[in-house]
């Protein structure tokens, strides 16, 4: 193994520091890093927390992280914030939600911005992970933007999906079933202490009595005051009671076929020129071309070009 590769092996946290942001900014290093790597994961849980915005999303991982730590499990939490669509930029608030464990060595915490992804995570963020676990960390817990219906990406990474609502979502499961609610592995019902938790509660139960799985499991709901550390033990129990049942060993085909899926289209992306990506959308946009042909022709020249160079 390369001495980067050794040292992210070894625990050090400044070579893990140092390989996310060679992951993040897309350097081409990382791929040959992440390949000496891949053999080394598997070890870790990867938990996915979504949820509706100003669900609590981030005291709850903040809440899990401590727990974790106090049974002595290391854990790395990757926290994706959006991009501002005027600066580019974005704030990367999970730091400073999170600074209590700044000190923590058995802690590594990574704030990546979405960069134009959809899904409510960044592209980088599956590699990310595998980097994570390649560093041997017990538990990797990768909290979504909080955009809403459509972050069913995280579903694809994660080995268990813990998806977080709250009372009071004005028509509650009605109006988010048709997107996160497919998704979750466990239901965690944050800001339990409001009115209306119980409601809440009773609708998802009544929505899984009518849904089935194809890995017979039934998410179970727990009950959370995050900002009090209230249902932490109850919910980190559930997610063990998951990872460590045959329903997700049994979906680790599935799971890696999306990403695959995933990893195959950032790839083809990134072996277009934007110039000719923008050339082409300006022709299209003015019905000089048609979108089908174009994207064909794209391919082809990028099949061949890789064919020419093999």
């Amino acid at each position: 193994m390369t001495e980067l590769a050794e040292r992210i092996r070894s625990g050090d946290a400044r070579a893990l520091a140092r390989a996310a942001t060679l992951v993040e900014n897309r350097n081409p290093r990382a791929d040959a890093l992440l390949t000496e790597l891949f053999p080394h994961t598997g070890s870790a849980t990867i938990v996915g927390v979504t949820g509706t915005p100003g669900a609590g999303k981030s005291t709850l991982v903040d809440q899990m992280t401590a727990a974790w730590r106090r049974d002595g499990k290391t854990v790395g939490v990757i926290a994706v914030d959006p991009t501002s669509p005027y600066t580019g930029g974005a704030l990367l608030g999970d730091r400073i939600r999170m600074q209590r464990h700044h000190a923590d060595p058995g802690v590594f915490i990574r704030s990546m911005a979405t960069r134009g992804a959809m899904g409510g995570l960044a592209r980088a963020t599956t590699d990310m992970a595998v980097l994570f676990d390649a560093a041997g960390l017990d538990v990797v817990l990768v909290e979504t933007v909080g955009v809403g219906q459509d972050e069913v990406e995280v579903a694809r990474l994660a080995d268990v999906t813990v998806v977080v609502l709250t009372p009071g979502l004005g028509d509650d499961v009605q109006a988010i079933k048709a997107g996160i609610m497919e998704i979750a592995d466990i239901f965690a019902i944050n800001k339990a202490d409001l009115p209306g938790a119980a409601k809440l509660e009773r609708e998802i139960r009544n929505h899984l009595s009518m849904s089935k799985r194809d890995d017979c499991w039934t998410p179970p709901v727990q009950l959370t005051v995050a900002h009090e550390g209230g249902g932490i033990g109850e919910l980190l129990a559930a997610v063990a009671a998951y990872a460590q049942g045959r329903a997700r060993k049994a979906q680790s085909g599935v799971l890696w076929r999306g990403r695959l899926r995933e990893m195959l289209r950032d790839r083809l992306l990134e072996r277009m020129p934007a110039a000719e990506l923008d050339r082409a959308a300006e022709e299209v946009a003015e019905r000089r071309r048609d979108p089908y042909t174009v994207v064909e022709e794209m391919l082809g020249r990028i099949f061949e070009k890789e064919s020419g160079a093999s």
